[in-house]
């Protein structure tokens, strides 16, 4: 999967480590930290040699692991107890402030600069931020296939927090009840009690971490469940402490400098397509442990020599604030300043998180965790950390009840109400009429259907009842919609492209008392040809496509109509040509031929320049800029062409949708009368899709 989200760089207590010798301030992981944030802005403003920046991620949760339990094994040695409601007055008073201020800002930065089509998502995204929990929302937007071309939200980066938060429900009660269970013990015993279930809990996890990233990236990478061993990680080493404090020196200052060299090949090594995190989260998590490992012994020659310097130490102090700042201003930054986001720019922008860092670090941060009114009274404090929780949720929900407006102008004729209500009933003639040359309105019709503010959420009923699969999926419920007492069987077959004509063909069985199956799944093409999906081959598509063909055999339907989109990338690369598409094709039509059975294929409709929602969004008044021409709207017409020869060939009728989609001028609008026709960069609207089932009727083979 693409990794944009930034990592975790709460500002955790600076503890000293477990042991009692070594009670001074642990500048190695100041310097750290500082090292992972680097790495992580150098990663999003894009510098190439850092593109696997984001194991920064695993960076910060091993740091936060050895920390929050080094101060929690302290507390307890030092009182015979842990108090909890210490522990979480002091995490209100050192991630609240400042987060607060972070999202407040970054709710009213949204709502004046990007676009209007997602800020109800981005309200949602503030309200989880604030609850811990957009790790899950992340997740499950994820797997969902008309997402993935979405920009990235402003609030993404509060998912590491939400990770940390979660380990922290259940870390310090385990503590507790381990101190109470072994009191009689000694510090050793306990060490080792406490050892053994974390060492157990920290394998799962990392073994789910591995099975999962294959399997479910958006989960894998999100997902607590897969990232509780990094933490895991660093309280082992704050366990093992004492005993790591007697290390010899060489080797403790050899275990640090292999440790960071470990860290930085995997930032220059790694990249987007790396499956992350998996067991190559193992590299970044375990040089992390052997830095502070090895920095426990405190020897002469460690990596302390370059972690230690000034520059390390100031960086590492603003981690936490730059972490805040730098995500948000990387996404609204340019589109405030009417920029692309370059390289210089999102250096730039990033530079002036670093400043905001230590404004809001001298100003809020510093001030709030060590005023006088919060000494000793944790019920204070966590009283804040409550009251600033719940407004900044409050300040997302009335955000979301005043969305920007946007400036739409009088209202048009309904089309669809005007086709139905025509004399004539030559659909497809009607629809011409409509189209024209292709030329936009003016501006945005007052009544455009759907909304730009509710085309994402409209979608088809496939998408949310499991019958359009997922990247990962292979198994398929019946998914049978129309007249299901129907003898007369439809199938529809394919990607996303095909999902998109469910509107159309759901409308056409009713009308018609055809019973529909609508089997189609994301990025998997109709042709019997191997994809690339996250730099490997897409074999869940394959084992789906076998499946299904089979299906389609053993029902005998009276009608298949099939559609793919164009796009994709055969694996391996250098045997893609568009002789290998249409080859795929004429090999899935052998597959499927059964005796009774009409076949026919709608050919991928043309393409908007760019998300059309969001074009309209930034143009109203200018709907010329979101329309695209042809034949630069058909995307690719080679392999077009060589599947629709073997369709051709092999008989199967061929349905070619452009003069849906574009006027006679060759333009295509991203509107028609008061219709949004796209709803989004390849895809068509459910209404869009509705009012073309007649003319698709027109074309499809009499069953």
């Amino acid at each position: 999967m693409t990794h944009v989200t930034p990592v975790p760089l709460e500002r955790t207590e600076r503890a000293e480590p477990a042991s009692p010798p070594h009670a001074r301030k642990r500048t190695d992981i100041e310097g750290l930290r500082a090292v992972a944030v680097s790495l992580v802005v150098l990663s999003h403003s894009g510098v190439a040699l850092f593109a696997g920046g984001y194991i920064g991620v695993d960076v910060f949760f091993v740091i936060s692991g050895f920390l929050i339990t080094s101060l929690l094994l302290r507390e307890l040695d030092t009182t015979g107890r842990i108090s909890i409601r210490r522990f979480y007055a002091r995490r209100a008073l050192r991630l609240l402030p400042a987060s607060t201020i972070v999202v407040v800002f970054t709710v009213i930065g949204s709502w004046l600069w990007l676009t209007p089509v997602r800020f109800a998502e981005y309200t949602k995204d503030a309200l989880a931020s604030t609850l811990y929990a957009i790790n899950f929302r992340l997740a499950i937007t994820g797997t969902d296939y008309l997402q993935e071309g979405a920009p990235p939200s402003p609030f993404q980066h509060f998912w590491s927090l939400a990770v940390e938060e979660q380990f922290y429900l259940v870390w310090p009660l385990l503590l507790i009840v381990s101190a109470w269970l072994l009191s009689r013990g000694g510090r050793s015993s306990r060490t080792r009690y406490l050892a053994v279930p974390l060492v157990v809990l920290s394998a799962v996890s990392l073994l789910l971490s591995i099975v999962d990233t294959p399997r479910s990236a958006p989960w894998a990478y999100f997902g607590s469940h897969t990232r509780i061993w990094e933490l895991g990680a660093g309280a082992l080493v704050a366990l093992a402490a004492t005993r790591l404090a007697r290390t010899p020196g060489r080797i403790a200052a050899a275990m640090t400098w292999v440790g960071l060299a470990a860290i930085v090949v995997a930032a220059v090594v790694y990249d987007n397509d790396t499956p992350f995190p998996g067991y190559h989260a193992i590299l970044p998590v375990a040089g992390t442990a052997l830095v502070i490992a090895g920095g426990t012994a405190a020897a002469r020659a460690d990596a302390r020599l370059l972690l230690g310097l000034a520059p390390f130490q100031r960086i590492g102090g603003l981690s936490y604030g730059w972490y805040l700042w730098h995500w948000p201003l990387l996404v609204i930054g340019p589109a405030a300043l009417g920029l692309h986001g370059t390289l210089k720019v999102n250096l730039a922008l990033c530079g002036l998180g670093l400043i905001l860092a230590a404004v809001t670090l001298y100003l809020v941060e510093n001030p709030v965790r060590f005023h006088h009114a919060f000494k000793n009274r944790p019920g204070r404090a966590i009283s804040l950390g409550v009251t600033l929780s719940a407004g900044a949720a409050v300040i997302a929900l009335v955000a979301a009840t005043l969305p920007p407006s946007i400036p739409y102008g009088p209202k048009v004729a309904d089309l669809p109400a005007a086709m139905a209500s025509a004399s004539t009933p030559d659909a497809e003639g009607f629809l011409k009429s409509a189209i024209g040359d292709g030329v936009p309105p003016e501006r945005l019709p007052g009544n455009l259907t759907p909304s730009l503010t509710t085309v994402k959420d409209d979608k088809a009923i496939v998408y949310d009842d499991g019958c359009h699969v997922g990247y990962d999926g292979v198994d398929m419920p019946e998914c049978a919609f129309g007249d299901l007492t129907s003898s007369k069987v439809v199938v529809l077959f394919g990607d996303s492209h095909a999902a998109s004509w469910f509107p159309s063909m759901e409308r056409l069985a009713l009308d018609n008392h055809w019973k529909l199956y609508s089997w189609t799944k994301a990025s998997c093409k109709v042709s019997s040809i191997t994809l690339v999906r996250t730099g490997k081959a897409y074999e869940s598509c394959d084992t789906w496509r076998k499946q299904t063909i089979a299906r389609i055999k053993r029902l005998h339907p009276a009608l298949v109509v099939m559609s793919s989109s164009e796009d994709g990338t055969i694996f391996p690369k250098n045997t893609d040509n568009a002789a290998a598409w249409g080859a795929g094709f004429a090999t899935t039509l052998k597959q499927i031929n059964a005796r009774g059975t009409k076949m026919t294929l709608i050919q991928d409709i043309p393409w908007p320049n760019s998300d059309a929602p969001e074009c309209l969004a930034q143009n109203p008044r200018v709907l010329t800029l979101c329309t695209n021409k042809l034949p630069k709207a058909l995307h690719s017409p080679a392999r077009r062409s060589a599947i629709a020869a073997a369709a051709k060939k092999a008989k199967i009728k061929v349905i070619d949708p452009t003069a849906w989609f574009c006027g006679t001028a060759g333009t295509c609008p991203p509107v028609v009368g008061n219709l949004l026709v796209y709803r989004d960069e390849g895809h068509m609207t459910k209404q869009y899709a509705q009012f073309l089932a007649p003319v698709l009727m027109a074309h499809l083979p009499k069953i």
